[in-house]
Protein backbone atom coordinates (compact mmCIF):
# COMPACT_ATOMS: atom_id res chain seq x y z
CA UNK A 1 0.00 0.00 0.00
CA UNK A 2 1.17 3.70 -0.72
CA UNK A 3 -0.68 6.52 0.68
CA UNK A 4 -0.03 10.01 0.84
CA UNK A 5 -1.37 13.70 1.89
CA UNK A 6 -2.35 16.43 -0.40
CA UNK A 7 -3.27 19.70 -0.49
CA UNK A 8 -6.67 20.79 -1.42
CA UNK A 9 -9.20 24.21 -0.85
CA UNK A 10 -10.46 23.08 2.25
CA UNK A 11 -6.75 21.81 4.30
CA UNK A 12 -4.89 18.38 3.57
CA UNK A 13 -6.19 15.22 3.35
CA UNK A 14 -4.84 11.59 2.79
CA UNK A 15 -5.13 9.29 0.02
CA UNK A 16 -4.32 5.95 -1.73
CA UNK A 17 -1.55 5.95 -4.78
CA UNK A 18 -2.78 2.92 -7.01
CA UNK A 19 -0.60 3.16 -9.81
CA UNK A 20 -1.22 6.74 -11.41
CA UNK A 21 -4.40 7.33 -9.91
CA UNK A 22 -5.52 8.38 -6.29
CA UNK A 23 -8.31 7.38 -3.65
CA UNK A 24 -8.63 10.23 -1.07
CA UNK A 25 -9.44 8.81 2.11
CA UNK A 26 -10.61 9.74 5.08
CA UNK A 27 -8.61 11.79 7.40
CA UNK A 28 -6.52 14.89 6.60
CA UNK A 29 -3.19 13.56 7.07
CA UNK A 30 -1.29 9.99 7.00
CA UNK A 31 -0.56 11.01 10.42
CA UNK A 32 -4.14 11.29 11.10
CA UNK A 33 -4.62 7.93 9.33
CA UNK A 34 -2.57 6.11 11.56
CA UNK A 35 -3.83 7.26 14.57
CA UNK A 36 -7.31 6.12 13.91
CA UNK A 37 -5.78 2.71 15.64
CA UNK A 38 -4.90 -0.89 14.43
CA UNK A 39 -7.38 -0.46 11.66
CA UNK A 40 -6.09 1.76 9.73
CA UNK A 41 -5.38 -0.27 6.84
CA UNK A 42 -8.78 -1.40 6.20
CA UNK A 43 -9.69 2.30 6.52
CA UNK A 44 -6.61 3.14 3.73
CA UNK A 45 -8.35 0.02 1.58
CA UNK A 46 -11.55 2.55 1.04
CA UNK A 47 -12.88 3.36 -2.21
CA UNK A 48 -14.49 6.31 -3.99
CA UNK A 49 -13.63 8.82 -6.45
CA UNK A 50 -10.31 8.96 -8.21
CA UNK A 51 -7.98 11.70 -8.53
CA UNK A 52 -5.14 12.04 -10.90
CA UNK A 53 -1.43 11.49 -8.94
CA UNK A 54 0.47 14.45 -11.47
CA UNK A 55 -2.44 16.86 -10.64
CA UNK A 56 -2.13 16.97 -6.72
CA UNK A 57 -0.20 19.54 -4.79
CA UNK A 58 1.38 16.84 -2.43
CA UNK A 59 1.78 18.20 0.91
CA UNK A 60 4.64 16.72 4.19
CA UNK A 61 3.52 13.31 4.05
CA UNK A 62 3.11 13.58 8.27
CA UNK A 63 1.73 17.71 8.51
CA UNK A 64 2.22 17.99 12.19
CA UNK A 65 4.25 14.66 13.22
CA UNK A 66 4.25 14.63 17.43
CA UNK A 67 7.86 14.06 17.29
CA UNK A 68 10.75 14.39 14.39
CA UNK A 69 13.79 12.06 15.25
CA UNK A 70 16.97 12.18 13.33
CA UNK A 71 19.69 10.04 13.54
CA UNK A 72 23.47 11.20 12.51
CA UNK A 73 26.63 9.41 11.29
CA UNK A 74 24.58 6.09 10.51
CA UNK A 75 26.15 5.19 7.33
CA UNK A 76 29.66 3.84 7.97
CA UNK A 77 31.37 5.45 3.98
CA UNK A 78 29.95 8.55 5.36
CA UNK A 79 31.16 8.57 8.91
CA UNK A 80 34.86 7.72 7.39
CA UNK A 81 34.10 10.70 4.88
CA UNK A 82 33.24 13.01 7.96
CA UNK A 83 36.24 11.34 9.75
CA UNK A 84 34.57 11.59 12.65
CA UNK A 85 34.80 8.47 15.34
CA UNK A 86 32.19 5.86 14.95
CA UNK A 87 29.56 5.96 17.26
CA UNK A 88 27.93 3.46 19.93
CA UNK A 89 25.30 3.81 20.07
CA UNK A 90 22.59 5.98 17.51
CA UNK A 91 23.37 9.71 17.32
CA UNK A 92 19.86 11.76 17.99
CA UNK A 93 18.34 14.99 17.40
CA UNK A 94 15.51 16.51 16.09
CA UNK A 95 13.47 18.17 13.78
CA UNK A 96 10.18 20.51 14.13
CA UNK A 97 7.08 20.29 12.33
CA UNK A 98 7.83 24.37 10.94
CA UNK A 99 11.10 22.18 8.63
CA UNK A 100 8.67 20.18 6.32
CA UNK A 101 7.79 20.23 3.14
CA UNK A 102 5.80 18.58 0.07
CA UNK A 103 7.92 16.36 -2.28
CA UNK A 104 7.43 19.32 -5.33
CA UNK A 105 7.74 21.81 -2.57
CA UNK A 106 10.64 24.66 -3.04
CA UNK A 107 13.36 24.21 -0.41
CA UNK A 108 14.21 27.78 1.78
CA UNK A 109 17.64 28.15 1.92
CA UNK A 110 17.59 30.91 5.11
CA UNK A 111 19.55 34.28 3.80
CA UNK A 112 21.60 33.80 7.33
CA UNK A 113 23.49 31.26 6.31
CA UNK A 114 26.05 30.30 3.37
CA UNK A 115 27.03 27.13 3.85
CA UNK A 116 23.05 24.68 3.34
CA UNK A 117 24.08 21.23 2.45
CA UNK A 118 22.11 17.84 1.22
CA UNK A 119 21.96 14.53 2.94
CA UNK A 120 18.94 12.15 1.24
CA UNK A 121 17.16 9.99 3.64
CA UNK A 122 15.36 7.13 4.70
CA UNK A 123 12.92 8.05 6.87
CA UNK A 124 11.09 5.58 9.02
CA UNK A 125 7.03 6.19 9.96
CA UNK A 126 5.42 5.01 12.91
CA UNK A 127 1.91 3.39 12.93
CA UNK A 128 1.32 2.36 16.81
CA UNK A 129 2.46 3.24 20.09
CA UNK A 130 5.22 1.42 21.20
CA UNK A 131 7.72 1.70 23.95
CA UNK A 132 10.86 0.05 25.50
CA UNK A 133 11.05 -2.60 22.60
CA UNK A 134 12.64 -5.33 21.69
CA UNK A 135 13.45 -5.33 17.47
CA UNK A 136 10.46 -7.70 16.37
CA UNK A 137 7.94 -5.32 18.22
CA UNK A 138 10.21 -2.42 16.99
CA UNK A 139 9.47 -3.56 13.17
CA UNK A 140 5.88 -4.02 14.06
CA UNK A 141 5.49 -0.90 14.92
CA UNK A 142 6.92 0.79 11.65
CA UNK A 143 3.53 1.60 9.54
CA UNK A 144 6.58 2.04 6.67
CA UNK A 145 9.09 4.21 5.33
CA UNK A 146 9.25 7.25 2.73
CA UNK A 147 12.10 10.03 1.41
CA UNK A 148 13.27 12.51 2.98
CA UNK A 149 16.29 15.05 2.94
CA UNK A 150 17.82 16.28 5.43
CA UNK A 151 18.93 19.37 4.22
CA UNK A 152 21.45 21.23 6.64
CA UNK A 153 22.84 24.84 7.31
CA UNK A 154 26.39 23.34 8.37
CA UNK A 155 27.59 26.74 9.58
CA UNK A 156 25.16 26.83 12.32
CA UNK A 157 25.14 23.13 13.04
CA UNK A 158 28.78 23.63 13.89
CA UNK A 159 27.99 27.11 16.35
CA UNK A 160 27.67 24.34 19.15
CA UNK A 161 28.21 20.89 19.91
CA UNK A 162 24.35 20.69 19.53
CA UNK A 163 23.50 20.52 16.32
CA UNK A 164 19.35 21.28 16.01
CA UNK A 165 20.44 24.74 15.04
CA UNK A 166 21.24 23.88 11.71
CA UNK A 167 18.71 20.92 11.20
CA UNK A 168 15.00 22.62 11.83
CA UNK A 169 15.15 25.77 9.45
CA UNK A 170 11.72 26.73 7.90
CA UNK A 171 10.99 24.75 4.66
CA UNK A 172 13.74 22.83 4.09
CA UNK A 173 13.09 19.32 4.96
CA UNK A 174 11.09 17.31 1.76
CA UNK A 175 9.23 14.77 3.35
CA UNK A 176 7.75 12.02 0.65
CA UNK A 177 5.76 11.52 -1.66
CA UNK A 178 4.13 8.49 -0.53
CA UNK A 179 4.34 6.35 2.43
CA UNK A 180 5.22 2.71 1.17
CA UNK A 181 4.41 -0.22 4.06
CA UNK A 182 6.64 -2.37 4.98
CA UNK A 183 5.32 -5.40 3.26
CA UNK A 184 6.11 -3.79 -0.24
CA UNK A 185 9.53 -3.96 0.36
CA UNK A 186 11.76 -6.48 -0.38
CA UNK A 187 14.54 -5.74 1.53
CA UNK A 188 14.82 -2.51 3.60
CA UNK A 189 18.25 -3.18 4.12
CA UNK A 190 18.55 -3.70 0.22
CA UNK A 191 17.60 0.26 -0.91
CA UNK A 192 19.31 2.59 -3.40
CA UNK A 193 19.24 6.06 -1.65
CA UNK A 194 20.71 8.76 -3.99
CA UNK A 195 20.56 12.39 -4.50
CA UNK A 196 20.87 14.61 -7.43
CA UNK A 197 22.11 18.55 -7.64
CA UNK A 198 21.91 20.55 -11.18
CA UNK A 199 21.11 17.11 -12.68
CA UNK A 200 24.41 15.41 -11.45
CA UNK A 201 24.75 12.64 -8.67
CA UNK A 202 26.43 13.59 -5.21
CA UNK A 203 24.86 10.73 -3.59
CA UNK A 204 24.60 7.08 -4.18
CA UNK A 205 24.82 5.03 -1.26
CA UNK A 206 22.74 1.81 0.15
CA UNK A 207 21.13 1.58 3.17
CA UNK A 208 22.76 -2.45 3.76
CA UNK A 209 25.60 0.35 4.88
CA UNK A 210 23.84 1.60 8.22
CA UNK A 211 25.75 1.12 11.24
CA UNK A 212 21.85 0.72 13.16
CA UNK A 213 19.45 -1.04 10.88
CA UNK A 214 15.64 0.52 11.43
CA UNK A 215 14.49 -2.01 13.52
CA UNK A 216 17.77 -1.29 15.88
CA UNK A 217 16.93 2.36 15.78
CA UNK A 218 13.18 2.68 16.71
CA UNK A 219 13.81 -0.32 19.57
CA UNK A 220 16.72 2.40 20.93
CA UNK A 221 14.49 5.38 20.68
CA UNK A 222 11.45 3.65 22.22
CA UNK A 223 13.28 2.90 25.30
CA UNK A 224 14.02 6.54 26.01
CA UNK A 225 10.26 7.96 25.00
CA UNK A 226 6.93 6.71 23.62
CA UNK A 227 6.76 6.25 19.64
CA UNK A 228 3.31 7.68 18.65
CA UNK A 229 1.53 6.71 15.27
CA UNK A 230 2.76 9.40 12.77
CA UNK A 231 6.20 9.97 14.47
CA UNK A 232 8.87 10.11 11.93
CA UNK A 233 12.68 8.87 11.73
CA UNK A 234 15.09 9.73 10.19
CA UNK A 235 17.63 7.18 9.58
CA UNK A 236 21.07 9.08 8.71
CA UNK A 237 22.43 9.59 5.03
CA UNK A 238 24.94 8.10 3.22
CA UNK A 239 28.28 9.44 1.90
CA UNK A 240 28.13 12.08 -0.72
CA UNK A 241 27.64 15.62 1.23
CA UNK A 242 28.72 18.67 -0.35
CA UNK A 243 30.65 19.73 2.88
CA UNK A 244 33.21 16.81 2.81
CA UNK A 245 34.07 17.70 -0.69
CA UNK A 246 37.30 19.68 -2.01
CA UNK A 247 36.38 22.68 -2.03
CA UNK A 248 32.99 22.48 -0.76
CA UNK A 249 29.62 22.78 -2.65
CA UNK A 250 26.47 24.57 -1.40
CA UNK A 251 23.09 24.68 -2.30
CA UNK A 252 22.32 28.17 -4.35
CA UNK A 253 19.21 29.63 -5.25
CA UNK A 254 17.76 27.79 -8.79
CA UNK A 255 19.29 24.42 -7.87
CA UNK A 256 16.70 21.35 -8.25
CA UNK A 257 18.15 18.90 -5.56
CA UNK A 258 16.41 15.57 -6.28
CA UNK A 259 16.56 12.61 -3.73
CA UNK A 260 15.47 9.11 -4.73
CA UNK A 261 15.15 5.58 -2.71
CA UNK A 262 14.49 2.46 -4.80
CA UNK A 263 11.28 1.52 -4.52
CA UNK A 264 9.74 4.43 -2.28
CA UNK A 265 9.87 7.61 -5.25
CA UNK A 266 11.53 10.74 -6.01
CA UNK A 267 11.39 14.24 -4.27
CA UNK A 268 12.62 17.14 -6.36
CA UNK A 269 12.61 20.39 -4.70
CA UNK A 270 14.10 23.79 -6.45
CA UNK A 271 15.81 25.65 -3.93
CA UNK A 272 14.93 29.40 -3.06
CA UNK A 273 15.99 31.89 -1.22
CA UNK A 274 14.22 33.48 1.58
CA UNK A 275 13.63 36.88 2.40
CA UNK A 276 16.48 38.52 4.65
CA UNK A 277 13.80 39.15 8.15
CA UNK A 278 13.88 42.99 8.58
CA UNK A 279 15.67 44.49 11.88
CA UNK A 280 13.40 44.01 14.43
CA UNK A 281 10.97 42.12 13.44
Amino acid sequence: MRLLTFRTEGGTRAGRLDGTQVTPLDAPDVGALLATGLDWRARAAATGPLVPFDELDLAPLVTRPSKIICVGLNYKRHIAETGLDTPEHPTLFAKFANSLIGARDPIVLPAASGAMDWEAELAIVIGRSVAHADHAEARAAIAGYTVANDVSARDFQRRTTQWLQGKTFDATTPLGPTLVTADELHDVADLVVSCKLRGEQMQGGWTGDMLFPPDEIVSYISGIMTLEPGDVILTGTPAGIGDSRTPPIRLEPGDVLETEIEGLGVLRNECTLSPRPTRGT
